[in-house]
């Protein structure tokens, strides 16, 4: 991470992300906040578990967008991230139990998955006042594992208030996102929360973020409808990605902003 957001700013632009895209590099997400600039740099790329495709599809990308030079970088990722996407699949076995839908559910589902991996740096602010390094929100993936440096400034929302999560270099932060409280037809709830910044030190964090294959149906199984409304339509993830490059909130409202959407695209 050092290496990559160390460069020069005509060198990271070679992997500028495009409007409307999800992957490649961006200084900061200014239009989708409305005060409170985020304070950033992030570079994304995709990660695919389908054994169909080619299995190094970050080393290619970052080959084909960086150059040669990049070829161990990308080397370093793809493993990162298959290691990622094997945790993911145990933490899906757990979900599954807890959920009373037996071990293997979740985990079939996500196998073949198109996660995303995000490298966050955040540089030192003068007004660290002024600014949030991202601002309040929920992911509207379906898990994301977060490895976080030693310099504090990931925040949670819990009964109205702000809480810091301290540092553990021993220990993973893992956060629920909006598609898997669709998929637990809302018994898993997805997790409000943002990051700030200080004046002192940059801060880096590596967020994995699990989603389904592009095309897979998001409905929760059958065990998890006997006893409650169905509360969100079925959708793919790719229509539920594409919706947050055009409609994102800064708040926790973006699934319920969809499924609203997406109820009076299907009626018309």
């Amino acid at each position: 991470m050092e290496i990559f957001f160390g460069m020069e700013l005509s060198q990271k632009e070679r992997a500028q992300r495009k409007i409307g895209d999800h992957c490649g590099y961006a200084s900061s997400f200014t239009g989708r906040f409305s005060s409170k600039l985020p304070w950033k740099e992030t570079l994304s790329f995709q990660y695919s578990a389908d054994d169909n495709r080619s299995m190094k599809t970050i080393e290619e990308y970052f080959l084909n967008v960086m150059g040669e030079e990049f070829q161990y970088f990308g080397e370093v990722y793809q493993e990162y991230c298959e290691a990622m996407g094997n945790l993911s699949l145990e933490i899906m076995e757990l979900l599954g139990m807890s959920l009373g839908v037996g071990r293997a559910h979740f985990k079939e589902f996500f196998e073949e998955n198109d996660s995303i991996m995000r490298l966050n740096y955040y540089p030192p602010c003068q007004q660290p006042d002024l600014t949030l390094g991202t601002g309040p929100h929920c992911d509207p993936t379906s898990l994301t594992i977060l490895h976080q440096d030693q310099v504090g400034g990931l925040q949670v929302l819990v009964d109205d208030k702000w809480h810091s999560v301290s540092p553990n270099p021993d220990a993973f932060v893992v956060n629920i996102g909006d598609t898997f409280t669709a998929l637990s037809n809302g018994t898993y709830k997805s997790c409000l929360h943002r990051a700030v910044v200080n004046s002192r030190t940059a801060r880096k964090s590596l967020a994995f973020f699990l989603c389904p294959r592009m095309d897979k149906i998001v409905a929760p199984p059958v065990e998890l409808l006997n006893s409650s409304d169905r509360q969100y339509p079925d959708f793919t993830w790719r229509t539920f990605l594409e919706f947050t490059q055009k409609h994102y909130r800064a708040d926790g409202k973006t699934l319920n902003a969809f499924s609203n959407w997406l109820q009076r695209k299907n009626n018309n």
